[in-house]
């Protein structure tokens, strides 16, 4: 796979966890709070510009109340 190909998935599930976390009417800082991540990087997720790792996804669905199946996906 191409590097903009990574690039692109990264901000197609940034895109995908943002929605969700709006849907749930949460702010970065609330999430943050229901899960063990830090704000600002929940924010580079959301906005494709940091990797992502399956314990994060994992934490990020326990914050969301989601499956990890809904967060994936997009």
């Amino acid at each position: 796979m191409s590097e903009q190909t990574y690039q692109d998935i990264l901000k197609e599930f940034g895109a995908h966890l943002a929605s969700i976390r709006k849907q749930k009417k949460l702010s970065l800082r609330k999430l943050a709070t229901n899960c063990n991540i830090d704000w600002s990087d929940i924010g580079k997720y959301e906005r494709g510009e940091i990797n992502i790792s399956l314990k994060t996804i994992a934490e990020l669905a326990k914050g969301l109340d989601v499956s990890y199946k809904e967060l994936m996906d997009f």
